[in-house]
């Protein structure tokens, strides 16, 4: 049975694994900074709460985490967040080159980033970012996103990428430029899943 210390305490741990407090997670999804307070866990009544349906869609968008991984933290008591580790990465294109990987075929040399991913048992495990239409229809190049800066700019892109550290986002027309900023400096990223003319 789902209790509401798990639902919790999976949020806690989703925002731990991306170093943020609750609050701080519900800033980066354009929420109110305290929609996942304790305080507001519980109604003075005593009757406990549970999150919302719509917020805990904002909250996995922005980190980037899939349903799956969020029921991983929910099962283990918000453990895996604790596991949880910075993985290579790199793009498919660019693992092709000389230097990339030892002669094993381990990540090797720079031009390495880094992505948050759950923990998995092969410490030589890594990320290949893949870009392009060589493989359409089964994958495509980002998410079409709403996305906002603490500054307060507002703009609707495609996500080129999403690192532990940064985000780029490309633009629609080429008219105009693709913008890169340090996730710190976004207030939230929500993916588009439906629009109409």
């Amino acid at each position: 049975m789902l209790t509401h210390p798990q639902i919790w305490r999976a949020i806690d741990a989703l925002a731990a694994r991306h170093g943020m407090s609750p609050s701080g997670l519900a800033k980066l999804a354009g929420l109110d900074p305290t929609t996942f307070n304790k305080s507001k866990r519980g109604a003075a009544n005593g009757k406990l709460r549970w999150p919302s349906t719509e917020s805990l869609a904002k909250v996995l968008a922005v980190t980037g985490a899939s349903l799956d991984d969020f029921v991983i933290l929910v099962n283990d008591g918000g453990q895996a967040a604790i596991r949880a580790r910075m993985v290579p990465l790199i793009g498919l294109a660019q693992a092709g080159s000389a230097g990339f990987f030892d002669d094993a075929g381990f990540p090797a040399g720079s031009g390495w980033e880094d992505i948050a991913f759950p923990e998995i048992a092969d410490a030589h495990c890594y990320a290949l970012e893949i870009t392009g239409d060589s493989m359409l229809p089964v994958y495509r190049d980002g998410d079409r996103v709403v996305a906002k800066t603490h500054a307060g700019e507002v703009m609707a892109k495609q996500l080129g990428r999403m690192t532990a550290q940064r985000v780029e986002l490309k633009s629609f027309n080429p008219a105009f430029e693709d913008r890169s900023f340090a996730l710190s400096e976004m207030a939230f990223v929500h993916r588009i899943i439906w629009a109409s003319q």
